[in-house]
């Protein structure tokens, strides 16, 4: 194994230890279980800031994107039934499916790259598991109060209060779940009527079905499974350390500002008393949406959401003490190294996601606004018809890919002296497909070979032409 790689520690057993201690409850007084269940403390600070404005604008460009119009059509809607995708003016069918690849290798080499430079940052700050718990704890802390106040009504038998408390405390649960389920699908079937018939109860069994379903992970991931999914069911935590080394950035505890922790005065003198910085207050554990301790070292429970940090800043603060004891550091700089942050690792990832991302973009630009299919009569490959020309029929399959009906001009090269018996110039509407039965007829004194090889040209009214090749047959 490479030297910069650094082991991710599993103390779960601590953790629960700690948590356990810290809760000053047990699972015969509590309903909930507490040794499994995290009460997590509100913290504010600067990274919590960043993590709520990011978060609250990428849910609302995820609420508000199936909102959007282009020239009268939903701008980005990925209509399976019908197998067509609409991104704005460009609509991809299934052979243009190519570009979704791309995407997702693109995504994939964008996550490699931004968890090598900064951590699991997309996991504590964008990622929609941390986004909606977040969401659900804000409505838990309003309807029934801060963590230490929960933490004592659920060790205690049922009240009228607290049941109501905790009906509409499900009720918000519920709404968001059902909201984030209707947006959704909103990605998949038409928004609008998707709302009108939701409100109207006039919702077919399968869109119903799909909204009920997310609702449903909705409400269970992030109001019960909450950190369950982190660290026992998302196989992003199994293969961080992957691609972690002793340079990437991490929230890290400094163990030799910090120990030995203890409690003491704001007055006392740390040095006197043979302590650290770290007071041993236990906020870092109490607002760690994992449950973690994060001054035991690197885990991959960590989602480097910075709660520990503001935390751990507002204790420093308070204590007249610099701020930092926890921070967003590397291995080798809590170890007294500098850090290397453009190295082969993180250079390789960065050159991969952007030529993908270049090859995306030539993708798509290749992409055409219509489709040609040819097919021959197979049951009769040529006859001669009363003027004694040789015929060939062919059925033209024409797909209209934009968004507006078009009309289309066809044409024939490398047969021009051939009589065309059918429509030259037709109408097709958004997203049809268009079979269009037509005959060529050729004088035989004019066919140089038995086998011919001919294009039919299909161009539009903005002069973009596509060819395809297919054979005139005299005689085999």
């Amino acid at each position: 194994m490479s030297q910069d790689k650094i082991d991710v520690k599993d103390i779960s057993a601590k953790a629960k230890k700690t948590q356990s201690s810290n809760n000053k409850a047990t699972q015969n007084s509590d309903r909930f279980n507490p040794s499994n269940r995290i009460y997590v403390r509100e913290s504010k600070g600067t990274f919590q800031k960043l993590r709520q404005y990011g978060g609250w604008f990428f849910l609302a460009l995820f609420a508000l994107t199936p909102w959007l119009n282009f020239d009268g059509h939903q701008a980005i809607l990925l209509d399976i039934g019908n197998q067509r995708f609409n991104f704005f003016g460009t609509t991809l069918y299934p052979q243009d499916l190519t570009l979704l690849a791309l995407l997702f290798v693109v995504a994939a080499f964008g996550l490699f790259f931004l968890t090598t430079f900064l951590g699991r940052v997309w996991c504590g700050y964008l990622c929609p598991q941390t986004v909606w718990t977040f969401m659900y704890i804000w409505f838990e802390e309003k309807l029934e109060g801060n963590a230490n106040k929960r933490r004592k009504q659920d060790s205690q038998p049922l009240t009228s209060q607290l049941i109501y408390r905790k009906t509409l405390k499900h009720i918000a649960w519920w709404a968001i779940a059902l909201a984030t389920g209707l947006t959704f699908v909103g990605y998949f079937v038409p928004i609008k009527s998707l709302v009108i018939d939701s409100l109207t109860l006039n919702l077919s069994f399968w869109p119903a079905f799909w909204v009920l379903f997310f609702a449903a992970c909705t409400y269970g991931n992030a109001g019960w499974m909450r950190s369950i999914m982190c660290i026992h069911m998302c196989p992003y935590a199994r293969f961080q350390s992957a691609m972690f080394d002793k340079d990437t950035f991490i929230v890290g505890y400094d163990t030799k500002r910090g120990e030995q922790r203890g409690p003491r005065s704001r007055k006392a003198d740390p040095a006197k008393l043979g302590l650290g910085d770290c007071i041993d207050c236990d906020l870092c554990v109490q607002v760690c949406p994992t449950g973690i301790d994060i001054r035991q070292g690197l885990q991959y429970e960590c989602i480097n959401c910075g709660a520990c940090i503001d935390a751990c800043d507002n204790t420093m603060d308070r204590m007249g003490y610099k701020k930092g004891l926890i921070n967003y550091t590397t291995e080798h700089k809590l170890s007294g190294h500098s850090t290397t942050i453009f190295r082969p690792k993180l250079i390789g990832y960065g050159l991969v996601m952007l030529i993908m991302v270049g090859l995306f973009f030539v993708q798509l630009n290749m992409v055409e606004p219509m489709g040609l299919s040819v097919l021959r009569d197979r049951s009769q490959l040529y006859r001669v018809n009363t003027s004694g020309e040789v015929e060939n029929t062919y059925v033209l399959k024409i797909l209209n890919k934009t968004q507006k009906p078009q009309q289309y001009q066809l044409s024939v090269k490398g047969l021009e002296q051939a009589s065309w018996y059918g429509k030259k110039q037709v109408w097709v509407q958004p997203g049809e497909v268009l079979s269009l039965p037509m005959t060529l007829g050729v004088d035989p004194e004019k066919l140089d070979s038995p086998v011919s090889k001919i294009q039919f040209i299909l161009s539009d009214s903005n002069n973009f032409a596509i060819e395809v090749e297919s054979r005139f047959i005299e005689k085999l």
